[in-house]
């Protein structure tokens, strides 16, 4: 292989090729992903060693001497001399750098892809070049932007010195960080990526920019130090098969943009400037009026309190005393002089007209409230009341624009802080109540009050979550206690036995089977909460009431160690004739989810039922001792009462039947 550079200080002859080394560089050579991983060794050496005449650990020997023996490997390495087979017969000559960066190195690699006549393309390697990466002070897209530096330098490299016509050149990379920096058109960046972007795009285009998956790019290989045995048969010696199967496609320079300009530390903020511009006396362009900037504020108070300020300082800055008033007169003298603004920008002509004693025209939105200017340059309303003891702002309000930014800075200040978010009547008495008249008022307050999301939350209507459908055997017209639903209920305490010194009492529980379609109950006792005591209920059960087509039940403990499969399937209960009995008869349990009593809540409703009554027939047997027979005969007198009642609700129409 011919050198492409001419001031190496070292040649290192291996079979079939010359390896050129400068350490100043870095590794130029089809060897670089093997003798990188020496260099990074001898860094940590020489990081790890205090002094050089200290002979190295034993960890550090081994290491070495580990990397040393991969190197016999390299004996059996072939590398072809020429680039490609028949490169005069080639019809396209193009050239492919790729570019990868890691924590430890930053790498580049070119390959010359060539295309005959007939179609057949081949790729050969040119160049390859690793950097070892500094060893910290630099972030991943620092590094991937290094590496496209590289690769643009041995291309020029290449270019200078291969001595072929090469019709296309195209770089790769896999950071789209790196690919937003070299497209980027409207943002600005630091020194350190402008510098390096800026000699990127001295030499190649954006459109000649590509990404390319990490999978792809043979250009990683360097930067993860491949082991020299790997090294024949590697995508960094026989080049990415993607060159071979397919043309690569031209892509928009545009395309690739920003990732996340506002969070990336290397791009600069966007810094907003202001411009002024005043018109001259001899007429130019025109001031953007006062009245204009109110519209940046969204709180009436805050906008008086603004201005307030502005006048005092200017008034400071001509010398007048105005230390004199008060906070509270200075704060109305602002509140006169904002309206007036706007008066005079919005009924400048009604202005004009009342000045020289003229009737206003009937276009104006003012002429049926008879204004007059007052001493301080304000229009009020014109009404009957002069007379009376209210002061001049109560008698004659203000008037203000209704259309105007100060209109619904005044209506919401009136209905947020004084009458904290009442209606429109309340909102509508307090702005007259402060002497303004606003033209419009109950179409802006009824706007305002809609689009107020306090009012929203305290007035708004009430959601409500749609219902599911009713499950079929809720639906199935069936006999009574076909389909079941079953839940306990309890404890009562109860009289087991008598004793010398009084009594021995024991609990007792309900469980209460529901028929799902005609809403029946059925209710029987047992001594425990268990599995055998509940699976005895069942029994008793369904020997009264006949044959069950289906359970629905929540997760209790008695119903879980019952039934083994939590599922909906056939059941299984660990009371073997009871077990083969339900099998044999096509019974399922249906469990609901754990935590979602309110999916029971059709038999649920019934257990309450079943207390109210209960509760009533125990208030009337209250001071005695209740036995298991007792308890029992409530029990049955329970659901007589429930399994009486109406199936529908009663009906006050006489012609219903």
């Amino acid at each position: 292989m011919t050198p492409f550079c001419s001031n190496y200080q070292k040649t290192i002859n291996l079979p079939h090729e010359e390896v050129y080394f400068q350490p100043s560089m870095g590794f130029m050579t089809p060897l670089a992903p093997v003798t990188i991983c020496g260099k990074l060794l001898l860094r940590q050496l020489i990081a790890q060693t205090r002094d050089w005449d200290e002979p190295l650990s034993e960890e550090l020997t081994s290491l070495w001497n580990s990397w040393k023996d991969t190197l016999d490997a390299l004996e059996a390495l072939r590398i072809p001399r020429t680039y490609v087979t028949n490169l005069s017969k080639a019809v396209t000559k193009e050239l492919h750098v790729y570019s990868d960066a890691s924590e430890k190195a930053i790498a580049a690699v070119i390959y010359l892809r060539t295309t005959d006549s007939d179609g057949q393309c081949k790729v050969g390697f040119v160049l390859g070049k690793v950097k070892v990466a500094p060893m910290s002070g630099h972030t991943i897209p620092r590094l991937e932007l290094c590496a496209s530096v590289l690769a643009v330098e041995i291309a020029q490299c290449v270019l200078n010195h291969l001595g072929i016509q090469i019709d296309s050149m195209k770089y790769y990379t896999d950071s789209k960080v790196v690919l937003g920096y070299i497209c980027n058109e409207s943002r600005r960046f630091y020194i350190y990526v402008a510098n390096r972007v800026d000699r990127i795009r001295k030499f190649t285009t954006p459109s000649q920019w590509n990404y390319v998956s990490t999978d792809h790019n043979p250009a990683d290989l360097a930067t993860r130090c491949l082991p020299a045995h790997e090294l024949q048969d590697s995508t960094w010696l026989q080049g990415p098969k993607q060159l071979l199967v397919f043309k690569q496609e031209e892509q928009n320079e545009n395309e690739h943009s920003l990732i996340k300009p506002d969070e990336d530390k290397e791009i600069r903020p966007i810094v907003s400037a202001m411009k002024i511009c005043t018109a001259d006396e001899d007429g130019g362009q025109p001031y953007t009026p006062m009245t204009q900037r109110f519209q940046r504020f969204s709180d009436w108070r805050k906008l008086v309190l603004a201005m307030n300020f502005l006048r005092y300082m200017l008034f400071k800055f001509q010398g007048k005393d105005v230390d004199s008033n008060t906070v509270t007169e200075r704060y109305q003298d602002t509140e006169h002089f904002v309206i007036r603004m706007v008066q005079s920008e919005v009924y400048c002509d009604e202005i004009d007209c009342i000045g020289r004693d003229e009737l206003l025209p009937r276009r104006s939105p003012i002429a049926n409230l008879n204004p007059f200017l007052d001493d301080q340059g304000l229009l009020h309303v014109g009404n009957r009341i002069v007379n009376s003891k209210l002061t001049l702002r109560e008698k004659k309000p203000l008037i203000i624009p209704g259309r105007h930014h100060i209109a619904t800075l005044l209506v919401r200040h009136y209905h947020e802080n004084i009458k904290q978010h009442q209606g429109r009547h309340f909102t509508e008495g307090a702005i007259r109540a402060a002497g303004l008249w606003i033209t419009g008022a109950k179409r802006l307050v009824s706007s305002i009050i809609h689009k107020c999301i306090t009012c929203r939350k305290l007035r708004g209507k009430t959601q409500y979550q749609i219902m599911a459908d009713l499950p079929a055997d809720r639906l199935d017209p069936s006999p009574p206690f076909t389909n079941v639903a079953v839940d306990a209920f309890g404890p009562w305490a109860v009289v087991s036995r008598k004793t010398r010194g009084g009594s021995a009492n024991s609990k007792r529980w309900g469980i209460l089977f529901t028929c799902l379609t005609t809403r029946a109950v059925h209710i029987e006792l047992v001594e425990e909460m268990s599995s055998s005591a509940f699976i005895n209920a069942v029994r008793r059960f369904t020997a009264i009431r006949g044959q069950v087509k289906t359970f629905r039940s929540d997760q209790g403990t008695n119903f879980v160690g019952a039934v083994d499969d939590l599922r909906i399937d056939a059941i299984y209960v660990n009371d073997a004739p009871l077990k083969k009995y339900l099998h044999n008869s096509g019974t399922v349990w249906i469990f609901n989810p754990p935590h979602a009593s309110h999916i029971g809540g059709a038999w649920e409703r019934m257990i309450g039922i079943t207390r109210k009554i209960l509760n009533s027939m125990l208030t009337d047997a209250s001071g005695k001792t209740l036995t298991h027979d007792e308890l029992n005969t409530f029990m049955a007198e329970v659901c007589a009462i429930i399994n009486s009642r109406p199936l529908v609700p009663i009906s006050t129409d006489p012609d219903s039947p």
